[in-house]
């Protein structure tokens, strides 16, 4: 069995989104003092490879934890945006290519390259987002959930946040951000995983993001 990590390691150094603040690692327990070694861990929910709820954007809607954990682990399909420019949209035409697999997968997970830009300012640019046809078309699916290998379903100019907005508003999906390595996954189906961590009312968690090929 073939197994890819889609996750970016959590360090201090790491990339966040913009008015959060980078993660920080305390000595709690030492080897010499303790006899162990156990670390005080302080970060936001939504740091790194992270995964989104409805709870997120809305009062009330569901929480990760409310989630059962089948809704964490299914078929995945990458679709290639590559091709795009910065600033331009992710449309139908991008799915098309590959036919009957769209519909037949739990998850789709959007590659742009970004993961290159990672640790960089260039992370923090104009990527490009899913447009209303390919947002309704999820909406109008049966997916558990939907990825990118950039910081954010909306533009970092969005501060409206539309798109998680019409995802969330009445749907129970995830959506993932800040995934790495999909070029390793090529063009056909595999089994995915990312799950978060269960945390009581929680609106986001980073994840273990897996992909492997039996």
């Amino acid at each position: 069995m073939r197994v890819i990590d889609l996750t970016h390691i959590i360090e201090s150094t790491m990339p966040v989104y913009p008015g959060t603040e980078p993660p920080t690692f305390e000595p709690a327990n030492t080897y010499e003092k303790d006899g162990f070694k156990e670390t005080r861990l302080s970060m936001f929910t939504h740091t790194g490879t992270h995964m989104d709820p409805p709870a997120h954007l809305f009062r009330g809607r569901t929480t990760l934890d409310a989630f059962p954990p089948d809704q964490f682990i299914g078929k995945a399909l990458v679709i290639d945006c590559t091709s795009l420019n910065e600033g331009e949209p992710i449309t139908m035409e991008h799915l098309l290519p590959y036919g009957e697999k769209v519909e037949e997968a739990d998850f789709l997970l959007f590659y742009l390259g970004w993961d290159e830009r990672w640790s960089t300012e260039e992370y923090f640019g104009d990527y490009p987002c899913v447009d209303d046809s390919v947002l309704d078309y999820i909406l109008d699916g049966n997916y558990k959930g939907i990825g990118f290998d950039v910081i954010g379903l909306d533009p970092i100019a969005d501060v409206n946040l539309t798109r998680h907005k019409k995802l969330f508003k009445s749907k129970d999906i995830v959506n993932i951000e800040n995934l790495c390595n999909l070029e390793k996954c090529g063009s056909e189906l595999f089994w995915f995983s990312c799950f978060p961590l269960k945390i009581k009312d929680c609106d986001g968690s980073p994840i273990r993001a897996v992909a492997w090929f039996e």
